[in-house]
Order: structure tokens, then C-alpha cells, then sequence
């Protein structure tokens, strides 16, 4: 079983590595959300796989059971979802005004109008 999430987890960051390295935007958009999701996965197993008793403390003890999930690794995916999802925001927010600006979604085409300039930088030396 553990093989299997493996697996799966590798596949995930193979295809989105793959998106990654595309040349259109929205790609590279979708690859970034895929690759977070592997990273999830990978920092959720390290926290354990198997079924165990959930991360609560009970009436009258002072620490967790044994055989309890760990509850820190829960806790950072569940942060990272959070984050993950206002990183996607904001860059899906991005591309659409790169987008309306240039006209374009081309990562190709995009280098080129920024090569050109903007008319607010005229006059001035590029490096």
C-alpha cells in the first residue's frame, strides 16, 4: 500500500513538473496547484499512513494516546491548502491581466513584449 501512495505521489509531481515546464500559462498554473497537492500528500503520509486513534485528548488525561495520529502534520497540510489556494488565486488573477495587457498566454510571446518595453519605460537603459 505504501507503494502504491508513492507511486501515485510520483506520478503527480512527474505530471506536474511536466506542466510546469510548458509554455503556456494556465499550464504552469495548473502544474503549481498539482505539484502543492504531491507536497500535501508527501508531508500527510510522513505523518503516519495506517488508521489509527484520532489526535484527541481525552476527559481526564493529560497527553495523547500512543497509538494516535500525529496531529502536526495535519496541521501544516492544512495550512498549505490554505496558502496553496490564495497563491492560485492570485496568479490565476495574474495571467488573466497579463492576458488582457499582451493579448497572450504564450510564456514565448510574453518574454518578447517584455524584451520590447513598456512606453512608461522609454529612454530608459534596459539591462
Amino acid at each position: 500500500m505504501h507503494l502504491l501512495f508513492a507511486l501515485s505521489i510520483a506520478v503527480l509531481a512527474g505530471c506536474s513538473l511536466y506542466l510546469i515546464l510548458s509554455r503556456h500559462i494556465v499550464r504552469v498554473l495548473l502544474g503549481v496547484t498539482m505539484l502543492s497537492a504531491a507536497i500535501n500528500l508527501v508531508i500527510f503520509f510522513a505523518g503516519r499512513i495506517v488508521t489509527n486513534t484520532p489526535a484527541v485528548i481525552r476527559a481526564g488525561e493529560s497527553s495523547l494516546p500512543a497509538d494516535a495520529a500525529n496531529p502536526l502534520p495535519q496541521a501544516l497540510v492544512l495550512t498549505a491548502i490554505v496558502i496553496g489556494f490564495s497563491l492560485t488565486a492570485f496568479f490565476a488573477a495574474l495571467a488573466l491581466q497579463t492576458y488582457r495587457r499582451l493579448g497572450s498566454v504564450d510564456l514565448r510571446q510574453i518574454d518578447a513584449a517584455e524584451r520590447l518595453g513598456s512606453h512608461t519605460s522609454a529612454g530608459k537603459d534596459r539591462p
